[in-house]
């Protein structure tokens, strides 16, 4: 009669670990009961402003500075990435200097720049340069209000930082595949489209939606042009008040509140984009398997001799 040996399986125990994990719940706890129980903290005050229609409207300026920015800069950086990419040294170089400057010029320098452009340029003018044709003349004082100005101080920046993202992208795609769309006879417009920019979103997306995160955050900088914003509607209200501490938590849980929305965000497209490519990748093989059975077998002639 054979013997069966049992063999006890033992988990494998890691003592630092729930050391350190039980650290990091009483610190966790310390914070957490130092912040609610303090009542410097104020968070009745903050509580009474939270949702105050003035605070909401800043927070609606900023939302809205931070989609047409956005909208913007992808559209302007996408052309200044594909600038950079141009076979062409004169697109290319312009596009680097583009790049150049503005990654180097703070966003505040740029804001107040722009605010002060009417000092160097009383009027905007459509037209020709260096010819007396102009289609339209415009006073620049009224083209760059506080709210246009910021959208442009925002946009010029962004596009900078977006144009690099993009180009990144498209250098992460092996380059097989430009060799290979264009031996299919595809116009560039459609290899770029179709092949190009579906594979080189995988690499685009993550860094993409971190400047647009920056960006919602960099929204608080046109408190320089008396824009009411979040961040300079909130300062009107505790330089009245003089309660600083409970409204610049106000702002932090919605500056909160909004960079979550958009991570939130950013992890439903990743997920979908994953999502449809392994079915791709699965209607790619079920292809392929299908054409592998169907093919017919061509069978050599079998030549009999005859005696």
């Amino acid at each position: 009669m054979n013997n069966v040996e049992t063999i006890k399986v033992v988990p494998a125990r890691y003592p630092l670990r729930t050391v350190g994990a039980i650290v990091a719940l009483f610190v966790l706890a310390v914070v957490i009961q130092s912040v609610a129980f303090n009542p410097r903290w104020e968070w009745a005050v903050f509580a009474r402003w939270f949702f105050d229609p003035v605070i909401l409207e800043g927070v609606g300026q900023t939302l809205l500075l931070t989609l047409i920015g956005t909208a913007l800069s992808v559209v302007i950086g996408g052309l200044l990435a594909l600038a950079r990419l141009s076979s062409s040294w004169l697109l290319s170089s312009l596009a680097w200097g583009y790049i150049w400057l503005f990654r180097s010029l703070p966003l505040i320098v740029v804001l107040i720049v722009l605010n002060n452009f009417s000092y160097l340029y009383d009027t905007l003018s459509l037209g020709v340069p260096f010819t007396g044709i102009t289609w339209g003349s415009f006073e620049t004082i009224n083209v760059l209000g506080q709210f246009s100005t910021a959208v442009v101080g925002l946009t010029l920046v962004q596009s900078a930082y977006t144009a690099e993202i993009i180009r990144g992208g498209f250098l992460g795609v092996d380059h097989g595949q430009y060799e290979a769309a264009a031996a299919l006879g595809l116009p560039a417009s459609r290899r770029t489209l179709r092949i190009i920019l579906p594979q080189a979103l995988r690499t685009i997306l993550p860094s993409g939606f971190n400047e647009i995160i920056s960006l919602a955050k960099g929204t608080a900088m046109v408190y320089v042009l008396a824009m009411p914003e979040l961040f300079y509607t909130i300062q009107m209200i505790y330089n009245r008040t003089q309660e600083v501490i409970p409204l610049l938590m106000v702002g932090a849980v919605w500056y909160l509140a909004i960079t979550t929305v958009l991570s939130a965000i950013q992890h439903l497209v990743e997920r979908g984009l994953a999502r449809s490519e392994r079915r791709s990748a699965v209607n790619s093989s079920r292809a392929t398997r299908s054409r592998s059975v169907t093919t017919p077998t061509t069978q050599e002639p079998v030549h009999a001799s005859l005696s």
